[in-house]
């Protein structure tokens, strides 16, 4: 008896061979239909994988050693961006400046960091063309006034000229073309919407977002060597990977398997992102120990921090009595002589009651100083 051992890598599964016209799962869920960022205009489904939905999503593949040197690099690129920025002088940080310019470049270059490790990663799909250079769409007055008075569901297959009159510009992170389905995604990726949560620059953001989609296929078309595509999608990526709502246009990056068709790239951006935030981290601590300095430095700092606690003043008048009072300074000036001589005290009778006497206070608007 001969027995055949398979070849196929673990964990992996090849595209079946047979029942090509069955009923197999897609892996895009029970309908076979693969979910859609905030978009319009007509979806066009390719031909469905016939193979399980465990294990395998779509059709093309990336594993981190695959793209692990590329990572790298970038991730150095931009720890030595964050270190080389000068920051400028500031009376209240004072020398922990350097630790705040390091969080402000940390924000910005790791947004930076993630377009440029989505477009490595998205080469493992040959159907994916990421565009990065020169994205300047413009905002043309009728795709603002047609989003801003209509839902965004009725302005399906609406395309306007890129060259109508405009009201400024919009620039996306990365523009991401689909040539198999004809398909374009705006993307705006963001390291975190935890600050986008309580304001409206978001709404703003996907006002200008779905306006540049009404001009996009036009622009394509007049920019990129007459690319054409027949529908445009517009998501807004959370770096952080917060819970999403696909039907407002916001993805979690740990969705981004499904944008690219790649199986895979959400986990090597999640790797990417765990070592550039260990980079940080350690960069951070190094700034940290060279602005605090020695431990004596921390003791002496620490107890400035601590303010000294202002005299309590007693607006009823001492705590003791007067006759208390009289005598600890008797005892104070004299320890020899009778804390009770008579002489030190008027009568009893011409004192008068042990009354707080009233405090007055001024209130009113500042005014100026007089002169002395």
């Amino acid at each position: 008896m001969t027995t055949f051992t398979s070849s196929t890598p673990q964990g992996e599964v090849l595209r079946s061979t047979t029942n090509l016209m069955g009923n197999a799962d897609t892996g895009f869920g029970p309908s076979g239909a693969r979910p859609r960022p905030f978009g319009f205009g007509r979806n066009v489904v390719a031909t469905p994988i016939r193979e399980p939905a465990v294990l395998r999503r779509h059709p093309h593949l990336v594993r981190f050693e695959d793209v692990e040197a590329d990572l790298d690099l970038l991730i150095d690129r931009a720890i030595n961006a964050i270190m080389d920025g000068e920051p400028t002088e500031d009376e209240i940080l004072g020398h922990y400046v350097h630790i705040a310019s390091l969080v402000r470049a940390v924000s910005f270059r790791e947004g930076k960091l993630l377009e440029y490790a989505v477009e490595r990663v998205a080469r493992a799909n040959p159907n994916v063309l990421v565009l990065t250079q020169s994205l300047k769409l413009p905002l043309v007055k009728a795709a603002l006034e047609a989003v801003s008075g209509n839902d965004w569901s009725s302005l399906d297959g609406v395309k306007l000229d890129c060259e109508s009159p405009a009201k400024g510009s919009y620039t996306p992170d990365l523009i991401v073309v689909n040539r198999a389905r004809h398909t374009a995604y705006i993307l705006d990726l963001k390291r975190s919407l935890a600050s986008y949560g309580d304001t409206s620059r978001l709404e703003e953001l996907k006002t200008k977002m779905m306006a540049a989609a009404m001009v996009l296929p036009d622009w394509l078309y007049k920019t990129q060597k007459r690319l054409m595509v027949d529908t445009v999608e517009v998501a807004i990526v959370d770096g952080a990977s917060r819970p999403s709502d696909h039907a407002t246009g916001i993805w979690a990056l740990s969705e981004i398997d499904d944008l690219l068709e790649i199986d895979g790239a959400a986990a090597c951006l999640a790797e990417l992102r765990r070592r550039f935030g260990i980079r940080v981290q350690q960069l951070l601590e190094m700034e940290a120990r060279k602005a605090i300095g020695s431990e004596e430095r921390i003791v002496e700092a620490a107890a400035t921090l601590i303010p000294p606690k202002p005299p309590r003043i007693n607006l009823n008048g001492p705590d003791r009595t007067f006759e208390e009072e009289m005598a600890a300074r008797s005892f104070d000036e004299d320890p020899l002589r009778d804390p009770w001589d008579e002489e030190r005290f008027e009568r009893f009778d011409t004192i008068d009651d042990d009354e707080p006497r009233p405090v007055f206070f001024r209130i009113g608007y500042a005014r100026r100083p007089g002169a002395h």
